[in-house]
């Protein structure tokens, strides 16, 4: 990996991961692309080289890669799960049409390739403790649908024609850098900033609801791992299950507790949320990673809640009046 192009650079991962490749690699061995323009200022568009890129637009896709030498390509773009039941077609024209573009560029170029699964390609049928590596996948999301189909492309991309792919299973993200977009597990990002700014947090998701998280972090640290492990020992190579810990609303309410005894927090539950959030694991077992290629977060709920609170409250300066 010398030479990077990432597709959805302004979303959630994208944001923190050209910021650490640039760290990596030197700001012009990455290539950030996004389908909207950064706003005025913004480290994407001033520190680095960046493109406006719609990833169904194979043509412009393909241009950008060959025209920057690229040997690796990081591929992001896509409708997260609340949005994407809003918009189940554009959400498979986007996040489907959008992949395969991906994966042929990869394949005519020969290029390293990663991109992310979820644990949202897991349905009800799936075991729900503990769930393995290979297991049932019967998602009843549109955004499910396309995380399982975009798992397998990848397996046949990688068997069929060579192609170097590799993914993990991301569960809910947190990060204090960048909002949420639209995600089941925003309410774990939502809830540290309403404790700051209100000292109060109605939650969208039910009580006694675990779901698997990740601190950024330890994200962006299992990406760059993986795209550099000796591909020998890949027996998986896509879609990874990944996970640093697994709490629901009151758990991390109390981790909050511990630094703000005054926070409180109450329940207004959305249904579209909660109905993909119960379709959802309780909890990964993240063995293969662990064996394949030494996955290992650093963070866990409460030190996770410490770094959190302490980068919002610089970060939101005056707002933070709690």
């Amino acid at each position: 990996m010398k030479k990077v192009m990432i597709t959805g650079c302004l979303g959630q991962i994208g944001s923190e991961l050209v910021e650490r490749l640039r760290k990596d690699l030197g700001a012009e061995n990455v290539i950030a692309t996004d389908v909207r323009q950064p706003e005025a200022g913004s480290p994407i568009l001033t520190e680095g080289h960046f493109e406006i890129l719609d990833v169904t637009d194979y043509e412009k896709f393909k241009k950008i890669a060959e025209d920057n030498h690229v040997d690796t390509l990081v591929h992001l773009a896509a409708l997260l799960s609340a949005v994407a039941e809003a918009k189940p077609k554009f959400a498979w024209d986007l996040n489907m049409g959008g992949l395969e573009n991906a994966l042929e560029v990869a394949r005519e170029l020969k290029l390293l390739f990663f991109t992310p699964s979820s644990i949202g390609a897991f349905g009800p049928s799936t075991p729900a403790d503990n769930t393995p590596q290979d297991t049932i996948q019967r998602p009843t999301t549109m955004y499910g649908v396309t995380k399982v189909s975009g798992e397998l492309l990848c397996d046949y991309y990688h068997k069929r024609f060579g192609v170097d792919t590799r993914g993990v299973r991301f569960p809910g993200l947190i990060s204090y850098k960048t909002l949420p977009g639209g995600g089941t597990t925003d309410y774990a990002v939502d809830i540290y900033y309403e404790a700051l700014k209100k000292g109060h947090y109605d939650s969208f998701i039910g009580k006694g609801t675990k779901m698997d998280m990740m601190y950024m972090p330890d994200a962006i640290d299992a990406i760059v791992d993986l795209l550099n492990a000796d591909p020998s020992r890949l027996k998986h190579r896509n879609a990874f299950n990944i996970s640093a810990m697994s709490f629901e609303p009151e758990e991390i309410k109390a981790s909050i507790q511990k630094v703000m005894p005054n926070f409180t927090m109450d329940y207004d539950v959305d249904p579209v949320r909660q109905g993909i959030a119960d379709s959802w694991p309780n909890s990964l077992d993240v063995s293969c990673a662990k064996e394949e290629w030494d996955f290992s977060p650093k963070y866990d709920l409460d030190k996770m809640t410490v770094d959190m609170l302490e980068k919002l409250r610089i970060k939101l300066g005056d707002e933070a009046k709690f």
